[in-house]
């Protein structure tokens, strides 16, 4: 069995995946280093919705981000988010019966071809 707080943060992990809208959010993270206004427009969110969910995201490992001025720029954490995110919606698709592979580049994607 796992150790008990790996399962702990692993739940935790996997709640901060259950909402649609940071669902939204990290798929578009999946893409590459973004603004708050950036994502507000690809989740179809306002700004102030996503900076909330960023918020939620980053307090708990999911999210990191930088600043440069007065923009702040957010990625995934790690490449494992990317792949619960993928995984989950793989799991949506099959569940529904597509059988449509959503794929976004990761930057591990990116580093294979550069």
């Amino acid at each position: 069995m796992p150790a008990p707080d790996d399962v702990r943060r692993a739940a935790d992990a996997l709640r901060m995946l259950a909402d649609p809208t940071r669902l939204n959010i990290l798929w578009a993270l999946m893409q590459g280093e973004t603004s708050v206004a950036c994502l507000a427009d690809l989740a179809g969110t306002t700004p102030t919705a996503v900076s909330q969910h960023l918020s939620k995201l980053r307090l708990a490992g999911l999210v990191a981000n930088r600043r440069e001025g007065t923009f702040v720029y957010y990625t995934l954490a790690d490449h494992h988010i990317g792949e619960l995110v993928r995984q989950a919606l793989s799991h949506a698709d099959h569940r529904s019966g597509r059988r449509a592979h959503r794929r976004a580049p990761t930057t591990v994607d990116a580093d294979a071809n550069g």
